[in-house]
């Protein structure tokens, strides 16, 4: 580890990150909030999280193709770019206005998803293609470490200020990070890898998408693998829809007690990012993918089953530690094994999925919590953590049976 954070290009990447993430995610916590404590607040943000997820469904393909066939520090300083105009804008409109209607608040949490869901897979993407093979391991559990580092930060901070100032001084330091985020961004030096600039230049959109879709096809054991260790993943973007009503309704707590959940969330992710890639070295990532499904699948059980606030408080530190875990080896593993020029498409492939499972149950979700409350939604969860664990397990034959091949190929070789 020691290695990567003498990288200037590491240490850039790594400061950027923490701007932006404080910025966006003091907004990103204050929004929900915002919308689930008005008028209708529950129903009003599971229909606003559903057409947003449908939407980022669609546009998922696109954006897997745009990080393979295009610069990806233009693409990363491109939406830093469209991320200062939009927020200026709607702070602009504070300052003149005091207030904010309902769909200042939709937009702007729109264009917040957007945002993560090209800067992530192009960040991701940018790190493989730069960085060496050795280096994976320590990039991604120190990328962790800076995720969670600012998600900590950011809980801390949202929950000084969610309750205390007016909304469009939240959105003048999120303008204000992006900006300083852009310029650190400029003086990373990048070229962009013949591989990924001219393979399959004349194939089709389509065409090209379909080769992440084939080369999962043709290793079904490994993408069963994959997909699963994406759930607690996905649970997590799900749960950023059904715990701020959980904490308001279930709970019955206040927007502090949300902060403090992202800040705890954040704690068990940092500490994931400190030690998974150690636990790496040790066990391999496919042991620490499977750890982190189980780790998470019992915080959620547990959220389920005894709906009390500090129990709340204390497994969110095991959300963050069971995501993050599961996140920082299966980066490793996939950045391991799949080739840089398909990456982007592969991760979009699994991201299109996900929001796939995401539009169906925030749907759900949506009709069913103001009848029944969270708890329904919250068991339903804890089912799909379940059935994901399974098949992971069984995923896990993939590595077993490339082992085996690869055992036999050198036998063959040697008695040749």
């Amino acid at each position: 580890m020691s290695l990567i954070v003498q990288d200037q290009r590491f240490l850039k990447i790594l400061t950027a990150n923490i701007f932006s993430s404080i910025g966006s995610g003091i907004t990103m916590i204050a929004i929900p909030w915002m919308i689930v404590t008005g008028e209708n607040g529950a129903s009003t943000f599971g229909i606003v999280s559903l057409i947003l997820t449908i939407m980022l469904f669609l546009i998922a393909p696109i954006i897997g193709n745009l990080v393979d066939q295009y610069s990806r520090k233009t693409l990363l300083l491109g939406s830093e770019m469209v991320g200062f105009i939009i927020i200026s804008l709607f702070a602009i409109i504070g300052f003149i206005n005091g207030s904010y209607a309902t769909w200042h608040l939709v937009v702007l949490f729109a264009s917040g998803m957007l945002y993560y869901s090209l800067f992530y897979p192009t960040m991701f993407a940018m790190n493989q293609e730069i960085f060496e093979p050795k280096q994976y391991k320590s990039l991604n559990g120190m990328m962790e470490i800076q995720g969670q580092l600012s998600a900590v930060v950011t809980g801390g901070i949202a929950s000084l200020l969610i309750d205390v100032i007016d909304f469009q001084w939240i959105l003048l330091i999120d303008a204000i990070t992006y900006v300083i985020a852009f310029f650190i961004l400029c003086t990373i030096p990048y070229t962009k890898t013949k591989q990924t600039t001219h393979s399959n230049a004349d194939a089709s959109f389509w065409g090209k998408m379909r080769e992440g879709f084939i080369y999962l096809k043709e290793r079904p054991l490994l993408f069963l693998f994959l997909f699963s260790a994406f759930i607690p993943f996905v649970a997590v973007m799900i749960t950023n829809f059904v715990f701020p009503i959980y904490i308001e309704s279930t709970l019955q707590a206040g927007g502090t007690i949300y902060a403090a959940h992202e800040m705890l969330y954040g704690i068990g992710a940092l500490v994931a990012g400190m030690f998974v890639p150690f636990l790496i070295h040790k066990f391999g990532n496919i042991k620490i993918v499977l750890a982190g499904i189980f780790i998470f699948m019992v915080a959620i059980i547990l959220t389920t089953i005894f709906p009390i606030t500090i129990l709340f408080l204390v497994v969110s530190v095991f959300f963050g530690l069971g995501n993050a875990g599961t996140r920082v080896a299966r980066n490793t593993l996939m950045m391991e094994i799949i080739p840089n020029d398909k990456m982007g498409r592969v991760e979009s492939l699994f991201r299109s999925l996900g929001l796939a499972l995401r539009i169906a149950l925030i749907g759900s979700f949506t009709i069913m919590i103001p009848k029944t409350g969270t708890l329904p939604a919250v068991s339903i969860l804890s089912m799909i953590l379940i059935v994901s664990l399974i098949t992971a397990i069984i995923g896990k034959l993939y590595f077993k049976k490339n082992s085996a091949h690869a055992m036999n190929a050198r036998v063959s070789k040697a008695v040749e």
